[in-house]
């Protein structure tokens, strides 16, 4: 039984390269992961060979043959057909019931497939990043709207993993587990920070359709629906990095604060406290220093600016709209007259019919 594996090659495009060559997108969707992989003409070559020497006998489908006479890259129609033909040399060793070409290493290897398509989710999840962002946050870019989504998913665990770790170091008991959890934060907000500059170039490249073929072009509305998860990602990081850098602050003045004290304890002096008298403290102010709360405050503002923004945007986007149903009124309103006055003219014509009528009887 073939895999639940599906495999296609929507498009291709050209390299950069001072010799320019086809790279052929590889979309793969797996039962709960969808991601890209790039390969040229001579990877698929290499493949079939390997498939050859491992199996011992040549795949259910012959790879499609090399020209000596003309490139992919100045022929729109060659590169279309061979394609086509890559397509389907993929697609019948993938729904083969034949699984030994599927088995080995090198169909895994090219595919960058995991060991066990049932393995757990954290190992698909790492493998969507290394496809996406390769070593260095270098990999490659996204261009199938599916792969976008599960990129977005995936920011989205991230936010949620970096919240929990500052609600860890919020409750950690010790210096050393505050440390290790704003780590963790840290390193969780820097992941998401990447992956959301690949939504807003992946977003770019599926309108761009580069490609040129089974265009995956968005509607305006989902363009501007994901436009939106975007902003709302960059805000909650955004936010969360102002948490954790006024977390790192708290924790700095308690140092000082609790070295002061250490100090003084010392040289038997003692200490006025004193705290911030002006208005009531709330749950959220409490555990905050007086930077702290300033932080806060600029915070809640930015929030605030961000929504009327979203105000904004909602009016002027009903404004357009009436604008439009204006327009479309003044048309048939337009019509309607024409349609009176082809009536009068008619309704004359029949009464100048009815005198002749009358005259003649």
């Amino acid at each position: 039984m073939a895999p639940q594996t599906e495999i296609s090659i929507p498009n291709t495009t050209v390299s950069d390269t001072s010799k320019p060559y086809t790279i052929y997108n590889i979309s793969i969707r797996l039962p709960l992961r969808s991601f890209t992989v790039q390969k040229r003409y001579s990877d698929f070559t290499s493949l079939h060979d390997s498939l050859t020497s491992q199996v011992g006998s040549a795949p259910p489908a012959p790879l499609p043959a090399k020209s000596w006479f003309s490139r992919t890259v100045s022929n729109p129609a060659f590169t279309e057909e061979r394609r086509k033909g890559l397509e389907h040399y993929l697609r019948t060793i993938n729904g083969s019931d034949d699984a030994r070409w599927r088995n080995t290493s090198a169909w895994r290897s090219f595919l960058n497939l995991p060991g066990s398509l049932s393995g757990q989710m954290g190992t698909k999840v790492g493998q969507l990043h290394s496809v996406l962002f390769g070593p260095g946050g270098a990999g490659a870019p996204i261009t199938d709207a599916a792969v976008w989504l599960d990129c977005h998913r995936d920011v989205k665990a991230q936010l949620h993993d970096a919240r929990l770790h500052l609600t860890s170091r919020d409750q950690a008991s010790s210096p050393q587990k505050q440390h290790e959890a704003s780590a963790a934060a840290k390193s969780c907000l820097v992941k998401a920070a990447g992956m959301i500059h690949a939504l807003e170039e992946g977003l770019k490249n599926i309108q761009q359709d580069s490609g040129g073929w089974e265009s995956q072009r968005l509607g305006d509305g989902e363009l501007r629906r994901r436009k939106d998860l975007i902003a709302t990602a960059k805000k909650e990081k955004e936010g969360l990095e102002n948490l954790l850098n006024a977390m790192a602050t708290k924790s700095k003045l308690d140092n000082a604060v609790a070295t002061l004290h250490d100090t003084q304890k010392l040289i038997g002096t003692k200490t006025r406290t004193s705290g911030r008298v002006l208005g009531k403290e709330t749950a959220e102010t409490r555990e905050l220093d007086n930077t702290g709360v300033l932080q806060l405050q600029k915070q809640k503002m930015a929030d605030q600016d961000l929504n009327v923004e979203e105000l904004r945007k909602i009016v002027q986007r009903q404004k357009e709209l009436s604008v439009a149903i204006n327009n479309e009124l003044e048309v048939q309103n337009e019509m309607l007259r024409m349609v009176d006055e082809d009536t009068d003219r008619v309704q004359a014509k029949i009464e100048i019919a009815k005198k002749r009528i009358g005259r003649i009887s």
